[in-house]
């Protein structure tokens, strides 16, 4: 079965000032059924890149496609199958009832049955002002709706940000239950231990280009992860970083060995060492 390909960005060209792009000849290619990661330093572009996607922002140069449209001509075909929830937005004076009430007729395949499973996972109450709840009541709220949309593609700026731990975990145990073939969610977090386990594969954006591009388990087949004890960092080590009694490191994986990815060690090897790695997964 081949997999659709649900984004295409082809030589993107995008700034918010003349004369300064922030990005300039960005390709990327995302296909169904994946959870993808998207990190990166802060100014990186990553928000800047899921509103390009979602057609919020026109490219200067450059095709996007979303979902086989123009992103940026939003026709009601393509928003009908994109939910796209940002890290901060503006919350009206609604109960938590009023969400499938007044916005599920824009989404056709809206499941009204699944949004409340959700908010009865999440232990969000069911009725009540959402202008009085905390960050993270309306966040969970948000996403809740965002999933029962059943849209093919699910766009999510830092949506760990305001949840607690036990709600961190409901989240990654619910975003992985609602992944199918025909969707794909696009992931941007700076709270990469919040996504162990759910994001794969990563895209890093940095200085305006997508310097890696890979899933986790190429990763694990190029990349050893280890903990190497002493005051002195390995001599084989390609990124270390200093802990309590040794060091967190990246080295080749000469041996074959098979080691748990270090999301958030991985992404500042990468920061640190962008040629040498692309270097190593081009080979």
């Amino acid at each position: 079965m081949t997999i659709e390909t649900l984004i295409q960005i082809d030589s993107l060209h995008f700034g918010y000032k003349k004369g300064k792009p922030l990005f300039r000849d960005l390709d990327l290619e995302l296909k169904g059924g994946q959870i993808y990661g998207l990190l990166g330093r802060n100014g990186a572009g990553k928000t800047t890149l899921l509103r390009i996607i979602a057609g919020l922002l026109q490219p200067w140069e450059g095709e996007v496609t979303t979902l086989g449209h123009q992103a940026f001509n939003r026709s009601a075909e393509m928003l009908a199958d994109i939910c796209f929830i940002p890290e901060e937005w503006s919350v009206p004076d609604l109960d938590i009832g009023d969400l499938p009430r007044i916005y599920a007729p824009f989404y056709p395949k809206f499941d009204e049955d699944l949004f409340w499973k959700l908010v009865s996972e999440f232990e969000l109450p069911t009725s009540g002002k959402l202008t009085g709840s905390s960050f993270g009541q309306k966040k969970k709220a948000i996403i809740s709706f965002g999933l029962a949309t059943r849209a093919r593609l699910l766009i999510l700026d830092e949506p760990t940000n305001g949840l607690d731990i036990p709600s961190k975990s409901r989240f990654r145990k619910i975003i992985s239950s609602g992944i199918h073939d025909e969707t794909c969610m696009l992931i941007s977090t700076h709270q990469v231990r919040d996504m162990v386990n759910l994001i794969d594969p990563l895209i890093v954006l940095d200085q305006g280009r997508i310097i890696f591009q890979q899933d986790l388990a190429s990763v694990s087949k190029k990349l050893k992860f280890h903990v190497h004890t002493g005051l002195q960092e390995p001599i084989d080590a390609w990124y270390a970083e200093r802990i309590p009694g040794g060091y967190l490191v990246v080295s080749e994986n000469l041996t074959g060995e098979d080691t748990d990815v270090d999301l958030e060690v991985l992404f500042n090897a990468l920061i640190q060492h962008p040629e040498r790695m692309t270097n190593l997964f081009n080979a």
